[in-house]
């Protein structure tokens, strides 16, 4: 018996704004025997010393890859070891595989911390008691998991984060949105010790020497929703019209800048329309190759394209966090987190006045209106 229940995929969701849990509904329907919770209690190795900390999550790898580090950072400090569940990945179709070891390398440990992360997750029988505590209703009250439930779950790991205090459960389960519950050093800590799979890191390698090495490269994200509820993110969207004015503003702000080399931009957008209006603002703008959803028909991280769909974004990912510049647009996107983290010059909008740009330099974090 699994310590939760199998699950049909959930809704699809937007990115978290930056302060609030992104509204995710988790339909994770129970997948067990009669008597299984009982035995899930005595399982594993039957050791009382057993203590975890499982990383579910089903949204964009930007949301992924940043609760896991909250995570990590929490059975770091505990001394628990870690497992990556992310079954039921909005990029797969598969409700029943893990994603991670469809799109990163295996790992075995992050800085010492033990990690299970592979396809065992279906065998696994992690110990109660749980924390939070809705993981200890029996197994019939579980079938469906409101948004409320998600919320208080968020705001009780927050807390125990918060408290640097150790939990008394021997698993603790972090299914929420969990951005913001780390320090930074938690998150470069994960993006240096996760690693694409060998045909996805091949892939980015190839483009980075033929399109982007001869360059300074200007990245550019812009995450539009295409029809989705992007909820945070929606001031930015509220004049369809001034916001590409105002990315293509940007772009001009970052070819201004000083560049070691001749300047190329890059392109990164979840709607085929973006798409279209910045490349004729911007003719010689370089972008992926790529499926995109029918306009209006919601976001990119979407089982409907399969793992290519996850590949183009790791691909893209990756890249961006490259370039010499990034463009954030909206700066509350996950999917740029790994590229604020890492490259040498960020331009962002303002949350409280998108109209006003900010740049922020690699050398001292300072923040700089443009």
């Amino acid at each position: 018996m699994k310590f939760y229940r199998s699950s049909s995929p959930p809704r699809r969701m937007a990115t978290m704004a930056s302060d609030e849990i992104i509204r995710e509904a988790s339909l994770m329907t129970p997948h067990v025997q009669q008597g299984a919770w009982n035995e899930a209690m005595q399982t594993f190795s039957g050791s009382r010393n057993d203590r975890f900390v499982v990383s579910r999550r089903r949204t964009g790898f930007g949301d992924c890859l940043w609760s896991l580090a909250a995570a990590w950072r929490f059975a770091q400090r505990t001394g628990r070891t870690l497992a990556i569940d992310w079954r039921g990945s909005c990029y797969l179709d598969q409700p029943f595989t893990n994603a991670f070891p469809v799109f990163f390398e295996p790992i075995q440990d992050i800085a010492g911390v033990p990690v299970i992360c592979d396809d065992q997750i279906n065998q696994r029988s992690f110990p109660g008691p749980f924390f939070p505590a809705w993981w200890n209703k029996p197994s019939i009250d579980c079938v469906y998991r409101p948004d409320e439930q998600i919320f208080r779950e968020r705001d009780e790991l927050d807390h125990l984060f918060e408290s640097q205090q150790d939990s008394d459960a021997s698993t603790v389960v972090c299914d929420a949105c969990l951005m913001w519950r780390c320090d930074q050093d938690a998150e470069r800590e994960i993006f240096r010790s996760i690693k694409p799979r060998s045909e996805i890191q091949a892939r980015i390698d190839a483009v980075y020497r033929e399109h982007f090495e001869p360059y300074s490269m200007i990245g550019i994200h812009v995450r539009h929703g295409n029809g989705e509820d992007i909820m945070g993110h929606a001031p930015y969207w509220a004049d369809p019209e001034r916001a590409l004015r105002q990315v293509c503003n940007a772009i001009d702000k970052a070819r201004a800048l000083p560049h070691a080399k001749p300047v190329r931009a890059f392109l990164c957008t979840d709607s085929a329309l973006v798409l279209e209006k910045v490349s004729s603002i911007c003719p010689e703008v370089f972008t992926i190759s790529k499926r995109f959803q029918a306009p209006e028909a919601g976001p990119l991280h979407s089982a409907a394209l399969g793992a290519d769909g996850g590949f183009s974004a790791l691909i893209e990912m990756y890249l961006l966090a490259r370039c010499n510049t990034v463009i954030r647009f909206p700066p509350t996107s996950a999917f740029t987190r790994y590229a604020r983290l890492f490259a040498p010059r960020v331009i962002e909008f303002d949350l409280n006045d998108p109209s006003r740009l900010i740049l922020i330099e690699d050398t001292s974090q300072e923040l700089v209106a443009l």
